[in-house]
């Protein structure tokens, strides 16, 4: 069987979740001792964990992040303000556990695992000049995440995602652009710090690429596989490994939200393992999670990537699930429910 034949295999295994642990959390944040909807996007958050977990009391004592690194030959073109030997060296300062997102990860206790899915010299070619990769190559690195959230899922009980690559701004961008048919200026946007000039030239790659790729819209490898980067295939894959394995996965920025988006058009009912995070300060973050039907939790001008607004949302999780696993009920305390209007 060729990588395709595979991948198609894998997303026709993944199977739709019931509803009736999910209603019964939401009658459970009903009867707490508070205002109804008051913790508002973590209440739904907690159901969807309980559907997910089929369980009335959900976990997430066991995470695990998963930063997906990979270089991307598009960088030849100026599109970022360092070059791709950055992408190494920040891998390997997340291995000794040195990065940034590192440092909020212990807080959060949260174990981080950081994979080459596509370090140079093995990561994606210049779009301008050829295809980013090909199709064969589009659907093994969807695989690689696939088999990663298959590893995962073994030990933990909730996926976070983030990204290492110099340029892949620039990749998500052409993407996003494609998959949504949006203008390139739209969606483009400084990235880790470009300059008014440089941030032209960056759209005109992407407008470029576009043209010269004709990326089909209809057809998610097709767009990886012509404009995209070995991080994005890879963590589109771990999404879907996500809803084959039943486990949540928290979305970072504007970089994993794209990725998901991939996965949602590749396989629909990944949307259901999807938690959002926060909502990157990047031009098109809003629109991404619009097109995913996500509601971010924190909007804090976040715009750093490796995973690090998971790592923020992950303790309001622990405080949401404290409220809804402790709390008194109406009928503890002896007074009237509050009802709905």
């Amino acid at each position: 069987m060729t990588n395709e034949e595979i991948l198609k295999e894998k997303i026709s295994s993944v199977r739709p979740f019931g509803d009736s642990f999910e209603k019964r959390a939401f009658s459970r944040w009903q009867s707490l001792a508070k205002p109804l909807g008051g913790l508002g996007v973590f209440e739904k958050i907690v159901c969807r964990l309980a559907s997910l977990q089929e369980c009335d009391f959900p976990t997430v004592a066991r995470r695990a992040l998963a930063i997906f690194c990979a270089d991307n030959g598009i960088v030849e073109e100026g599109v970022s303000q360092t070059d791709s030997s950055v992408t190494k060296v920040v891998f390997e300062n997340m291995k000794a556990g040195k990065s940034s997102v590192c440092c909020m990860a212990e807080v959060a206790n949260c174990d981080v695992f950081p994979f080459d899915v596509g370090i140079s010299p093995n990561g994606t070619a210049n779009f301008l000049k050829g295809d980013a990769m090909s199709r064969e190559e589009c659907c093994s690195s969807i695989l690689k995440g696939i088999s990663i959230a298959e590893e995962l899922s073994r030990n933990y009980d909730i996926f976070a995602t983030g990204e290492m690559g110099i340029g892949n701004t620039t990749t998500s961008s052409a993407v996003l652009a494609s998959l949504l048919s949006l203008a390139p200026s739209f969606v483009t946007g400084k990235g880790a710090g470009l300059s008014d000039s440089a941030l032209q030239r960056k759209i005109k790659v992407v407008e470029k690429g576009i043209e010269l790729r004709k990326p089909d819209k209809n057809d998610v490898v097709d767009v990886l596989s012509k404009v995209g980067g070995f991080d994005i295939a890879s963590m589109c894959g771990f999404f879907i490994g996500g809803a084959l394995f039943k486990k949540p996965v928290l979305v970072d920025g504007f970089i994993s939200a794209v990725s998901a988006l991939c996965a949602v058009r590749l396989c629909p009912l990944v949307r259901s393992v999807l938690v959002p995070s926060h909502v990157s300060s990047e031009p098109a973050g809003r629109a991404v999670l619009d097109a995913l039907s996500l509601e971010p939790v924190v909007t804090a001008g976040m715009h750093l990537g490796e995973g690090t607004g998971c790592m923020t949302v992950l303790p309001m999780l622990d405080m949401a699930l404290s409220v809804y696993e402790k709390m008194p009920t109406f009928s503890d305390i002896k007074i009237e429910a509050y009802k709905p209007l």
